[in-house]
């Protein structure tokens, strides 16, 4: 690259926005299920709203700040604005036609139905009447605005109906609203003939029923709307005595953030929108008229209406480790790196490392970081356990854990009350790495075990994150692993690891090293090849760097699930990479980071994804694959997720995802085959250490 060369970068929220589209063309795949279609449009709404609480929050508090920097793709903060709400707008549209044009006609082809209030039956009506007066009724608040009520504050994300209304002695119409109650359920399933599964919603019901919580007044009008609003935390560390406190009232907070978008239903007034606009702030993340229900999130619930295993995914039970043989897991750690693959390989694994190690005589001590765990923690209660057992257990958990803050604190105050030792993460980082270290004495010596891994310690989402792990007791890596969780409890500098990298000490600095390595091997001759696979590359330096690792000849490429700042295929640039995206049942999440070293190859595996977040805010861990049958495997499991025809999208220098040309391929969903490579490997019928060679190009090729 020369000085003068023009660097092509795609906007990182236009870029997350497409990945939200790959989400929902899995809702509209007619070879997924039909349930599984609804909780896919379920979560792209979920992650819709996420995005303008977080990212289009942030944008609006940028421009609010008069903040002018333009990013990586040169646009400033009011054009990124812009330039998501037109293609928010797009998104909304093809969602709702994906749910109304789609979905409900193959519900109703199901005999399933979401009724209209004037098509129900008597027998229905008279229920709907008893459900209202006895279910509903009790739990509504209706709050009219006028001289002495002021306009209430509008809960985050809560779905809310506007009214309009006239008494005997009103001049002007009087504005209430009605907060549907999230703690009922949103749909009720109605009596019906035959084997028909009717049901309606929760707001319909009250709007038929509107007049009895506002008697003596004539109903003008009403529609469903919406507000959702800025929840990033914003906290003071340095001047917070007691984070664990800050960050309880930030938590409160963030459910009367600013307003950043506005939804309300197609047949909304213009007299109500004005009036929620005359007394709300400006909505900069725009206001969508919506053709259909509000919040479709409410689909997840749907899916897991019981009786319907037909029109789902086959259940893929998590089958036992394949590198696990013996019941003593110090013993089998003891015998060999182990390398775990889930959801594919039960996390139950892991769950029992901890199990053993509370229960076990010889262990002194358990050492854990902890960034999301489940609500009903094994995890948590293992250590627990070894703690109230006279271990040594220390935990940091991780409080700014965007969203799990507050089931965070809960977990950190009950670990406390068993005798563990909390930390609650560091000032000014985030600590994302996932590292657990077990102290044992064996044969009047210490031994240490360490499971690093990139996936969270939560034993539900270990059951639907594709993650990867490794087990071992390498002396190397367990004095490393003790050296970062002393930095993390005390004051403890780290001078020199010897086979571990953190951030944001030296990851960075390790991975650009190891893209140098490749691009002065390719200009020598001896080929030049970097596998990423990661959930996001953003950041701007380490994209410089793989362009010019691409001039020099080295052959890239790049497993992205979600954003990509990257643009391939850009001439003169990015010719010699290759970007793809699987988006399927599962969602991927593992970081595997691939060198081909002139043949010594090298494999690392990370909680980091190539952003300056992971990379200079976070404590983050980077970690190699060094025993042999363990590198392998990694590299065949590299080789069918770039083999993959089913799933994959392939990136475009135009921003465009398209899917992956199968003529002349074998079929294959790598997230079925890996389940059944684990099952044929249990059942001893795969050869384990078969793979596909990598024939990296050279600088002269």
């Amino acid at each position: 690259m020369t000085n003068n060369t023009v660097y092509p970068f795609f906007n990182r929220e236009l870029s997350w926005l497409e990945f939200n589209t790959r989400v929902l063309e899995e809702a509209q795949d007619l070879k997924n299920p039909l349930f599984e279609r609804l909780k896919f449009l379920a979560i792209t709404a979920s992650n819709l709203d996420e995005f303008f609480m977080v990212r289009v929050a942030s944008l609006n508090d940028q421009i609010i700040a008069g903040y002018s920097k333009k990013d990586s793709a040169g646009l400033l903060p009011k054009e990124q604005l812009d330039k998501i709400t037109l293609r928010v707008h797009e998104l909304v549209s093809e969602k709702y036609n994906t749910y109304l044009r789609s979905l409900i006609p193959a519900l109703k082809k199901e005999d399933i139905y979401f009724k209209r209030p004037k098509n129900l039956t008597d027998e229905q009506r008279i229920f709907v009447e008893k459900y209202f007066f006895n279910q509903i009724y009790p739990v509504l608040t209706p709050m009219v605005v006028d001289k002495s009520r002021p306009f209430p504050l509008i809960l985050n994300k809560s779905l809310n109906i506007a009214i309009l209304l006239r008494g005997n002695e009103d001049v002007e119409p009087v504005f209430a609203t009605v907060q549907v109650p999230s703690v009922l359920d949103r749909f009720i399933l109605l009596p019906c003939e035959n084997d028909k599964k009717e049901f309606i919603l929760l707001e319909d019901i009250i709007k038929i029923h509107m007049d009895m919580l506002f008697i003596g007044h004539e109903i003008l009008d009403m529609a469903c709307y919406r507000i959702t609003r800025n929840a990033d935390l914003s906290i003071d560390e340095d001047g917070a005595e007691d984070l664990l406190e800050e960050i309880e009232q930030s938590i409160k907070k963030r459910k009367w953030g600013n307003a950043v978008r506005l939804e309300y239903e197609k047949n909304t007034s213009q007299e109500i929108i004005d009036y929620i606009l005359e007394e709300s702030e400006a909505f900069e993340g725009g206001m969508y008229r919506i053709s259909g229900p509000l919040d479709l999130t409410f689909l997840m619930k749907f899916y897991n209406l019981k009786g319907y295993q037909d029109l789902k995914f086959e259940n893929q039970i998590p089958l036992p480790s394949i590198t696990v043989q013996n019941n003593n897991i110090f013993e089998a750690i003891s015998e060999r790196d182990i390398m775990l693959h889930h959801p594919f390989e039960s996390f139950d694994t892991v769950v029992d490392f901890v199990r053993q190690a509370a229960e076990d005589d010889n262990v002194l001590a358990i050492k854990q970081t902890l960034y999301r765990v489940s609500g009903n923690s094994p995890i948590i209660s293992a250590l627990a356990k070894a703690a109230e057992n006279g271990k040594q257990v220390t935990v940091l958990v991780e409080l700014k854990a965007r969203f799990d803050e507050e089931n965070n604190i809960i977990w950190a105050k009950q670990l406390e009350k068993a005798g563990c030792h909390v930390i609650y993460g560091l000032v000014g980082l985030k600590t994302h790495c996932k590292l657990l270290l077990v102290v044992r004495r064996e044969e009047d010596k210490i031994k240490r075990y360490v499971h690093m891994g990139t996936g969270n310690y939560n034993d539900v989402t270990a059951k639907f994150y594709t993650d990867t792990a490794i087990m071992t007791c390498n002396p190397y890596i367990g004095a490393d692993a003790s050296a970062v969780f002393n930095m993390l409890s005390g004051f403890s500098q780290i001078q020199r690891l010897e086979k571990l990298d953190i951030a944001p000490v030296g990851l960075r600095k390790k991975i650009e090293n190891l893209i140098k390595n490749e691009i002065r091997n390719a200009k020598e001759g001896f080929g030049g090849q970097i596998i990423f696979k990661m959930n996001s590359l953003v950041d701007e330096s380490m994209i410089r760097l793989l362009y010019e690792a691409s001039e020099a000849g080295v052959n890239i490429k790049l497993i992205i699930r979600g954003i990509c700042c990257l643009v391939p295929e850009y001439p003169q640039v990015s010719e010699n990479i290759e970007v793809r995206s699987i988006v399927g049942k599962l969602l991927e999440h593992s970081r595997i980071f691939y060198f081909y070293n002139a043949g010594q190859e090298k494999i690392f595996m990370s909680s980091a994804d190539l952003m300056p977040r992971n990379l200079d805010r976070r404590v983050e861990l980077l970690f190699p694959v060094e025993d042999e049958c363990n590198k392998a495997r990694v590299k065949n499991i590299i080789n069918l997720y770039l083999s993959d025809t089913d799933k994959t999208r392939i990136l475009h220098s135009t921003g465009a995802y398209s899917r992956v040309d199968k003529r002349g391929k074998e079929p294959l969903n790598v997230q079925d085959y890996f389940y059944d490579y684990i099952k044929n490997k249990i059942d001893n019928r795969f050869n384990f250490n078969e793979i596909t060679e990598f024939k990296p190009r050279t600088y002269e090729e």
